[in-house]
């Protein structure tokens, strides 16, 4: 990992204040990229979400499904979380915290939004940096890329249904024919782009030229994420400046989320007898969030100056420190793991 990508919360913070300066400083540019809309596609936004994602799928070997069956128990616990448990509880815990505790400090016209984005942040699994949290705690990396391929297949297919019954649940209008459409955008097209790519330059030049590739695009793909946040915050700045205590009240449902379900993964794997260096990962992958899709879902369906699309860049803000805590906590418990009990 490297510094840039170690640093990502700040960058994220310095995006925050520059986004809001610039908002102040030049609110007609902001309004000309808002408007640069078709069939309710901000293309500005378009293209900077597809040069943030296209690279990351571009690691994803589809192929690697045929290694499911090595690891069952492990991408079973990961395939519950995921799927399962992830979503539900994000829901339950955005109405709990957002919807009642917190409501009375929030702007009252914002709060399902909240909910909303909340939701689109918890309802897609990481398919990208795990590969850097499972390397950090050695974890087993054909189980890693065989879970993150499943969970890559799994998404094109489940991810609209999960969110539109989860808004709906929520009592939030789902424009059906737009969540449909960010799925083709940001899941199908970016899917098949970056897996025919990928053999390209395998035909090409083998895994060589593939790492060559993704070595130069790499940086893209952060300075395309940094310069939708600044965007976002653009938009956002009045009504954070106005209340500055949001950012901090929505990283408190993400917060429970991510160590309730890295527990919940690691402790099942435990009781399955699966392996540490298995067990590992799936804490990791059950935990973390594919953030570029949810920002990407939140402006198509709700705006770039929607709550939503605040709430799911609060995630983007505490994703690498918190899961860099998490590669802790499961390194730290090892021995605990591997006790008699254990796996």
């Amino acid at each position: 990992m490297g510094l840039f990508e170690r640093c990502l919360s700040l960058w994220v913070a310095l995006c925050i204040v520059a986004g809001i300066a610039l908002g102040h400083l030049l609110p007609g540019l902001f309004q000309a990229v808002a408007a640069a809309e078709l069939a309710k596609v901000n293309l500005p936004v378009a293209v900077l979400i597809w040069l943030m994602i296209v690279p990351m799928l571009l690691k994803i070997d589809l192929g690697a499904l045929g290694q499911v069956r090595e690891h069952w128990r492990g991408i079973g616990v990961t395939l519950f979380i995921n799927w399962a448990v992830k979503p539900f509880s994000m829901a339950l815990l955005a109405t709990l915290f957002i919807g009642h505790l917190f409501a009375p400090l929030l702007p009252q016209d914002q709060i399902s939004s909240y909910i909303a984005g909340l939701i689109l942040l918890a309802a897609a699994p990481c398919t990208a940096m795990v590969f850097v949290w499972s390397n950090l705690c050695e974890g087993e990396p054909h189980y890693t890329l065989s879970q993150v391929a499943l969970n890559d297949l799994i998404m094109v297919f489940a991810f609209a249904p999960i969110v539109g019954l989860l808004l709906g649940v929520a009592s939030i209008t789902v424009p059906w024919g737009t969540l449909l459409l960010s799925v083709l955008l940001y899941i199908v097209i970016p899917v098949v782009a970056a897996q025919f790519w990928r053999r390209v330059l395998l035909a090409g030049g083998g895994e060589p030229a593939l790492t060559r590739t993704l070595g130069l695009i790499q940086p893209v793909s952060l300075l395309a994420l940094l310069s939708t946040l600044v965007l976002l915050f653009g938009f956002q700045g009045e009504r954070i400046l106005a209340q500055p205590l949001v950012i901090l009240l929505l990283a408190v449902p993400i917060l429970i989320q991510v160590y309730v379900n890295a527990g919940l993964a690691y402790w099942l794997s435990r009781r399955l007898r699966v392996a540490w260096c298995v067990a590992a990962p799936a804490a990791l992958i059950g935990a973390s969030n594919f953030f570029e899709l949810a920002v990407a879902a939140a402006i198509s369906l709700f705006g770039l100056g929607s709550g939503a699309a605040l709430a799911t860049v609060v995630g983007v803000l505490v994703e690498v420190p918190v899961m860099l805590s998490v590669v802790r906590i499961v390194k730290a418990t090892k021995p605990w793991y591997e006790e008699r009990y254990g796996a």
